[in-house]
């Protein structure tokens, strides 16, 4: 009997002497539940197995696809060569509307003569085309170390409508060197000033500019520009068709000793007034396309 104990009751069996009653555990505590009750798993049918694994492969792919057009696209925006002014102006010809390019209306302020305003009117635009049925041959092989992507021309009248004057645009494939090899050519040689190298007139019919030819060409301009590889020029003369013996270019008829009928009539400022003008909105419109996104 254990000391301390309680007395056996009567009849019952005594213990050997040391000998403790093992002892009982209280029933465990049910844990608090803290999280929700996670849903009995069926059991996965072999279809909806292998559509799972499709849907996981598209969506991968999908992914992947996403991440890499994001790569192209940052890489593309990174990369200076592709918003160059050359990459841009290269293909302005089909990117920018025919009406930005040449606008139906054209103010000249203070390129008339003696710094009079002039207003230009567009009568027709020529349909794209490349060099060789638009410029003279000689020209045409001036032009080549620098080759020839498209040629547009378009063809004004002043208010008057008693001049005409077509004005284009030569779209290159040459590089920065080559342009700029073929401007100091130009002024070195003085290209730009010599009849056989004189752009050709685009005629329109039914218009001021019907009867305007080779024979009716009185003035012009040629300028190779270095910031984009285009070539402008600009050539004018009589709305009336009348056949021009002694044409000048712009630079020399604009001079005020100049005497010839293109001088006179100040065809040399209608050549040379819408060229810049026309240039002068390319510039813009290039260097609009040439901005990166922020």
């Amino acid at each position: 009997m254990e000391l301390g104990g309680p007395p056996p009751l009567p009849g019952s069996p005594v213990a050997p002497p040391g000998y403790r009653p093992p002892y009982v555990h209280p029933p465990a505590e049910t844990p608090a539940e803290t999280t929700t009750r996670l849903r009995p798993v069926r059991a996965r049918h072999p279809f909806r197995t292998a559509a799972a694994a499709v849907c996981v492969v598209l969506g991968l792919g999908l992914i992947g696809g996403a991440a890499t057009g994001s790569w192209l696209i940052s890489d593309s925006s990174a990369d200076p060569a592709a918003h160059s002014a050359y990459t841009v102006g290269r293909t302005a010809w089909h990117s920018i509307p025919v009406d930005t390019l040449f606008p139906r209306t054209l103010k000249g302020d203070g390129a008339g003569p003696g710094g009079a305003d002039r207003v230009w009117t567009r009568l027709a635009v020529a349909p794209d085309s490349g060099c060789t049925p638009a410029l003279d041959p000689l020209l045409l092989k001036t032009l080549r170390p620098v080759g020839c992507t498209r040629l547009l021309r378009a063809t004004y009248t002043d208010a008057t409508s008693s001049s005409v004057t077509t004005v284009g645009m030569v779209f290159t494939e040459g590089d920065t060197a080559a342009m700029r090899a073929l401007a100091t050519r130009f002024t070195d040689q003085h290209l730009d000033i010599r009849t056989d190298l004189m752009p050709r007139a685009y005629a329109v019919p039914s218009s001021p500019a019907a009867g305007f030819g080779d024979k009716q060409r009185a003035s012009w301009t040629v300028h190779v520009l270095t910031e984009v590889p285009v070539v402008m020029f600009a050539v004018s003369g009589f709305a009336d068709g009348r056949t021009v013996t002694d044409p000048q270019p712009a630079a020399k008829a604009m001079a005020v000793t100049a005497t010839t009928a293109a001088a006179q009539a100040g065809l040399s400022h209608e050549a040379k007034g819408l060229a810049d003008r026309v240039e002068r909105g390319l510039r813009g419109d290039v260097t609009d396309l040439t901005e990166k996104p922020e």
